[in-house]
């Protein structure tokens, strides 16, 4: 395998870029969504799959608030629920390069997110993870990488905006409304504050993802 050459920084700079689907920063500006296929026989055979009730549809009117909880007052940056496995990944700004995993029904209990998630103001977490990009970018290993992906990075940290806060709630709020459309009805959902995004997964094995600051749109534009 080799490796590019660095005086053709600039094209392979350019093609990175187009490459992405997604890239660290989100979607691009005038993306709101983007879907992508997935299995054929499983689109086809969506309308004879019936949706069962989970255990966390039972008790999402009491979890919803403590996913809110982890996203707006706690260290977690990514959050992904899962209604048929009934788990709940999370990422935290305090241990980022590992995911943990929950049982939704852990969740409801006050005490265990206590115990398990330690506090942040939201605006305290998001200057955390500048420091973190920014000690990042200070680092031997780092200033090694090709120039072209030294470029890359710094820009995507310059321009940076973290998701706000406020548009948790409105997402979290919709997941039930997702969970009740017949037929293509949500299975999974991901949030993501340093991207911006949301990826959901469907009953017809298709995944989208969202740019969160335009979520409300995308509702508008596919929910009857």
């Amino acid at each position: 395998m080799t490796e590019p050459n660095e005086s053709d920084s600039d094209s392979i700079e350019e093609l990175v870029l187009k490459e992405s689907i997604v890239s660290a920063a989100g979607l691009k500006s005038d993306q709101v969504q983007i879907g992508i296929k997935g299995d054929p026989s499983m689109r086809e055979s969506a309308a004879f799959r019936q949706r069962y009730t989970s255990k966390v549809d039972e008790i999402f009117n009491d979890l919803e608030p403590h996913l809110e909880e982890l996203m707006l007052n706690r260290g977690i940056y990514r959050l992904f629920v899962g209604f048929n496995s009934g788990e709940v990944r999370t990422n935290s700004i305090f241990d980022p390069l590992r995911q943990e995993i929950h049982d939704a029904s852990k969740l409801c209990d006050e005490d265990y997110i206590i115990r398990q998630f330690p506090q942040i103001d939201y605006a305290e977490k998001i200057s955390l993870m500048k420091l973190l990009y920014s000690t990042l970018r200070e680092s031997t290993q780092y200033k090694q990488m090709p120039t072209y992906w030294q470029n890359i990075l710094n820009r995507r940290s310059d321009k940076w905006q973290p998701l706000e806060p406020d548009n948790i709630p409105t997402i979290l709020s919709t997941v039930k409304t997702l969970r009740e459309i017949n037929e293509y009805y949500l299975r999974n959902i991901t949030i993501c504050i340093v991207q911006g995004i949301v990826r959901m997964q469907f009953n017809c094995d298709g995944t989208q993802i969202i740019d969160a600051h335009n979520f409300q749109r995308f509702l508008d534009e596919n929910l009857p």
